[in-house]
């Protein structure tokens, strides 16, 4: 039999073949997929609009007074605590996806502010870093997948997730399937579920001043706030593409950008 430390090696090696084997797809569908999008960046929206009106259903019945509920028991200074806490744990996802797109500096400064809350800032409760120019970065593995070139695919919504793309899903599977992720901190699946919920309860009460933005078809415009947003991020703030949908978001942005669901460089996919 294994014993615990042979298994765990066991666990991570199957996890990383199974991001690597979902890369392989991805780069391999890619100039696929990317001609596609360009037509049609929606093809499936019978099946999304599906989805959506699924989603928008848990929304309205459980997350959306859950966190309503949060929102007017929780002390603004201690539910900003809690949005930083979590934040700093998804910088190790940062700061890998910094060295898969070959940002070094961007690397450095990341792994500084991961060091920086993690001690000084206690664990992330309190965002030290920002207070001492170590700026927060916004980077993932759809991102990073966007910089070798991969195109996006059609936009797909998926189950209590949300908003997503083929190459931004194959991003989160990549995500989930090396283990760097945020409930990973924790042992049993009993732990990780109830890490996952106060993570989904925060982010929707942050996200519940934004929805007076929201304006004509909800479908339509958090669509096109999705992947506007994703091409920002995709390409460091220099958007090639225009979303007839829904005018420049970007002056509200700062209502959305941590909880969504964050150089151009040669290769990176418009």
């Amino acid at each position: 039999m294994l014993n615990s430390r042979s298994r765990d090696w066991f666990d991570r090696g199957r996890s990383w073949l199974l991001s690597g084997s979902l890369l392989l797809a991805t780069l391999t569908a890619g100039s696929v997929v990317s001609a596609a999008e360009k037509a049609d960046p929606d093809p499936w929206e019978g099946f999304n609009r599906s989805m959506f009106a699924f989603n928008d259903r848990l929304d309205r019945y459980i997350a959306k007074p859950v966190a309503k509920g949060y929102q007017a028991i929780t002390p603004k200074p201690v539910d900003e605590s809690v949005t930083h806490f979590f934040s700093n744990l998804g910088e190790v996802l940062v700061i890998v996806n910094d060295v898969g797109q070959l940002k070094i500096g961007q690397a450095a400064s990341d792994t500084a502010r991961f060091l920086v809350n993690s001690t000084v800032g206690f664990f992330g409760v309190f965002d030290v870093a920002t207070h001492i120019g170590l700026k927060k970065h916004d980077e993932d593995f759809g991102q990073t997948l966007g910089y070798w070139g991969v195109g996006t695919g059609p936009y797909l919504v998926l189950p209590i997730l949300g908003p997503s793309t083929v190459r931004d899903s194959v991003g989160t599977g990549m995500e989930w399937g090396s283990g760097i992720t945020y409930t990973n901190t924790v042992d049993t699946t009993g732990e990780k579920v109830g890490l996952f919920s106060v993570k989904m309860v925060d982010t929707r009460a942050d996200l519940l001043s934004a929805e007076s933005m929201i304006t004509g078809d909800r479908y339509v415009f958090l669509r096109s706030l999705y992947l506007q947003r994703r091409e920002y991020l995709v390409n460091d703030g220099v958007s090639n593409d225009s979303f007839d949908d829904f005018g420049d978001f970007e002056e509200d942005d700062a209502e959305w950008d941590d909880n969504w669901d964050s150089e151009p460089a040669p290769g990176k996919a418009e």
